[in-house]
């Protein structure tokens, strides 16, 4: 894995019935570098997960890699 860009997009692949349909947009800021997430409509359940914990451990790893990389990451995930 050469960037968390690839590390999202993984990780989405995995949990999804429709890896074909996974897309990661790298939205560079100022001080937070933006991962914005689309997976198909009837696999967003599943990379949310329930009550959002899939989607708060997936945060949580980017949040991690970043500090190591003395970046900052956000990952939203978009319809």
């Amino acid at each position: 894995m050469d960037s968390l860009k690839d590390l999202v997009e993984f990780m989405a692949k995995s949990l999804v019935d429709k890896p074909e349909k996974v897309e990661v947009d790298e939205i560079p800021g100022q001080q937070t570098t933006l991962l914005a997430l689309k997976v198909d409509k009837e696999d967003l359940g599943k990379v949310i997960g329930k009550q959002g914990k899939t989607a708060a451990a997936m945060r949580t790893i980017i949040r991690a890699a970043g500090t190591k990389l003395n970046k900052r990451y956000h990952l939203d995930i978009v319809e």
